[in-house]
């Protein structure tokens, strides 16, 4: 067995590609001696940006590619016709097992059609859902799916929660994670007809902690560690959240700057205002993995930073110690749908 967790991590992949990644990369084999990183992309400019920092070579390996696969490609199209591309090309390492897993900036939707197409699902999963953590005024949650799975049946959502308890409880350590279902109401015949008739698939569920609905208002104060829901959603909230956090921080910012009293107050509380805001930082967090495949395949922010990419390797590095994709194969389970369950009884 390697003393390495191997990391395929495409180079090339978003707005601060190349100069960002592959600084994430260094700054993640600089602290961690159990990593090892192979950068997927246009050699000489991945050399180029790695020429200026200082690393153990051993834990670096540069992997020539002569395409690239942009954001309004067809993922589709891109993954089946751009075999070199950087993308592809990490993907397939991970297939091929000389990669523990595959971190990208890149085309989300190339990133899921490759992570499906060319890893594949673990047996009995239906779906393979996106999972991001979020933060809250308790730590993280698992927001579960937040753009994968448009269209999901209730018995998807189910697994959703399986894989998200599972993930919660042996990468983030929380014991007995608490499972909800994104709803409109508390109640339980709220809801439109996925949430209604996912809701008694997840009550009765024996491997999961399933506390009933949640309202969107209280996923950031941490009323659940898992939240279910489909990915339209799930994307919703997950932007709304961002783009929230973004907006209070600036307006923080212009308060404290628009008068002398408040620069000097802002002065004071600088400390541990900087502080309190990163556990809002969800860069600290890494990327969204895509649970369920054979292999790890973690999707991080289009406009992703240095932090953003060592956290997303170092989140790779639990994920295998941890042996989380055996574990949801081997805890998984395989539900007939409701209309089914039905016809049979």
């Amino acid at each position: 067995m390697s003393k390495y967790t191997v990391v395929a991590l495409d180079a090339m992949g978003g707005d601060n590609a190349p100069s960002e990644i592959v600084k994430g990369a260094v700054d993640a084999v600089n602290e961690r001696p159990d990593v090892k990183v192979r950068l997927y992309g246009d050699e000489a400019r991945v050399n180029m940006v790695l020429g200026g920092y200082s690393y153990n070579k051993d834990q670096v390996e540069v992997i020539h590619t002569t395409q690239e696969i942009e954001v309004e490609e067809s993922p589709v199209s891109a993954i089946r016709t751009k075999k070199d591309s950087s993308l592809v090309r990490a993907i397939q390492s991970v297939k091929l097992g000389e990669s523990d897993a595959v971190v990208s900036a890149g085309s989300s939707g190339a990133v899921l059609v490759g992570g499906q197409v060319l890893i594949g699902k673990s047996k009995g999963v239906k779906r393979a859902p996106l999972a991001p953590l979020v933060p809250t005024e308790k730590g993280v949650s698992l927001l579960i799916d937040c753009g994968a799975n448009v269209d999901a049946r209730p018995e998807h959502l189910l697994q959703f929660a399986q894989m998200g308890s599972i993930y919660m409880e042996h990468v983030v350590g929380i014991p007995n994670p608490k499972v909800a279902i994104v709803n409109i109401g508390t109640e339980e015949n709220k809801g439109n007809a996925l949430v209604k008739e996912a809701f008694p698939l997840l009550k009765e569920c024996k491997t999961i902690n399933f506390t009933g609905n949640i309202e969107a208002r209280d996923i950031p104060a941490g009323g659940a560690d898992v939240i279910v829901t489909e990915a339209f959603v799930g994307n919703v909230i997950l932007k709304l959240e961002e783009g929230l956090a973004k907006t209070i921080l600036k307006i923080v910012k212009e308060g404290m700057m628009s008068s002398v009293r408040g620069k000097i107050g802002g002065l004071l509380v600088k400390p541990a205002l900087k502080e309190s805001l990163k556990m809002f930082d969800a860069t600290e967090h890494g990327g969204a993995p895509l649970l369920g495949l054979k292999g790890l395949v973690v999707k991080i922010h289009g406009n992703a930073t240095a932090k953003e990419t060592k956290h997303a390797i170092f989140q790779c590095v639990t994920f295998k110690e941890q042996a989380i994709n055996e574990k949801i194969a081997a805890n998984l389970t395989v539900p007939k749908s409701p209309k089914k369950a039905r016809e049979e009884a």
